[in-house]
């Protein structure tokens, strides 16, 4: 089998800089123009820019080391289509830039148009995929925490109604391509070099059309305006993007349609606020609840509503959870839960004997009543001793 790393001198962790640094000179050595009538310097020409042809192309590369060269043959090879035209094409771009620096001028860039024909590249094919389209939906906060299905208009490129995307005005309009025979293909032979390309007459169909749909004047594809639902899923967030295959342009020429990306943007909440799937409820309570302890029904965007008790003695600030009452995750990953923050109220606008009663409770408090108060104040007290 043969070592393209021994081929071209190198070792395998050579990086593309040496590799092409190695070629280049074997290249030179060895080709045809100034080795004439020495077939085994034509031979030597071919393996080096065979081994260039692989080890230059980092996929081609990685495939090679793992399976060896058999892996790369009839899918792509040296000068056996048109990708392996395409990297051929490149290996001699490369020697090419190199052997007329060496010979002065541009001889190489002028043998390399003369050899090709022309600007060259690689094969096109002539099936297209159409192209994607994207589109924004607006949903509540509520929606997207239970899902919906929106239905929105779209405008696309379909297949022509009348045509039904061959372009041609009927059957007998489309004939086999004489340049190809209907392959596709064409094949050329250049000294010791076979090359395949997209048939310039019917690029790549293998089939040319002689009268053309007056309906989409040959292109296959035609303007339509349609309605599509689209399926929010539930617990879906703002700015999340959705994928619907095969909701974009009509692809042309037998191509597969492109396809809809859904953004997705949800309204704030005018009482709850989101975090991951847990849902964010800030619950004012007054001074005499938070002291006393309540039952309180709160709202929940799922169940409706539920009931919550508020322990005695709870301080501003505290979070009590309500297990599986959050957004369900958009990945079927369970649900979050209702995360409810406590805000205590201080009274105002009392009434005089609203304040009789406060000062007479104030008469009666102790330490023991407000136990985080009493102890901030004894470490105050630590920085003022002496």
């Amino acid at each position: 089998m043969t070592d393209y790393y021994k081929v071209l001198g190198v070792e395998k962790s050579a990086s593309e800089g040496e590799i092409k640094k190695a070629y280049r000179k074997l290249a030179l050595k060895y080709h045809p123009d100034r080795n004439k009538d020495d077939e085994t310097a034509e031979k030597k020409f071919k393996e080096v820019s065979e081994a260039y042809e692989v080890l230059s192309d980092n996929q081609k590369r990685q495939t090679y080391d793992q399976f060896g060269a058999d892996a790369l043959k009839g899918g792509g090879g040296f000068g056996g289509g048109p990708q392996g035209f395409s990297s051929m094409e490149e290996a001699l771009r490369t020697f090419m830039g190199a052997f007329g620096s060496q010979t002065g001028g541009g001889g190489g860039g002028d043998f390399f148009e003369s050899l090709f024909g022309g600007g060259g590249g690689g094969h096109q094919s002539y099936a297209q995929q159409g192209a994607s389209k994207k589109t924004t939906i607006n949903v509540s906060f509520d929606e997207a925490a239970k899902g919906i299905d929106k239905e929105i208009s779209i405008t696309n490129f379909v297949d022509c109604s009348k045509c039904h995307g061959s372009g041609a005005k009927s059957r007998d309009a489309v004939k086999t391509c004489s340049g190809c025979n209907g392959a596709g293909q064409v094949h050329q032979s250049r000294g010791f070099f076979s090359m395949t390309t997209t048939c310039p007459q019917c690029h790549g169909a293998g089939q040319t059309i002689t009268d053309i749909c007056p309906e989409c004047h040959g292109g296959g594809r035609s303007k339509e305006k349609r309605k599509v639902k689209v399926p929010i899923p539930a617990g879906v967030d703002d700015g999340m993007r959705m994928k619907m295959n095969g909701f974009g342009d009509a692809g042309s020429a037998g191509g597969p349609p492109g396809d809809l990306f859904v953004y997705i943007n949800v309204t704030p909440h005018e009482v709850f606020k989101r975090e991951g799937d847990d849902i964010i409820l800030e619950l004012p309570v007054s001074f005499t609840e938070a002291t006393l302890g309540v039952k309180k029904e709160i709202p929940t965007p799922l169940s409706g509503s539920v009931r919550l008790t508020i322990p005695e003695g709870t301080q501003s600030g505290k979070i009590l959870r309500v297990r599986g009452e959050g957004v369900p995750n958009v990945h079927g990953h369970g649900k979050g839960d209702l995360l409810v923050h406590i805000q205590v109220e201080t009274p105002v606008n009392l009434s005089s004997k609203q304040k009789s009663a406060l000062q007479a409770y104030a008469d009666l408090e102790t330490e023991h009543n407000s136990p985080r108060k009493s102890g901030f104040f004894d470490k105050l007290k630590s920085f003022f001793i002496l």
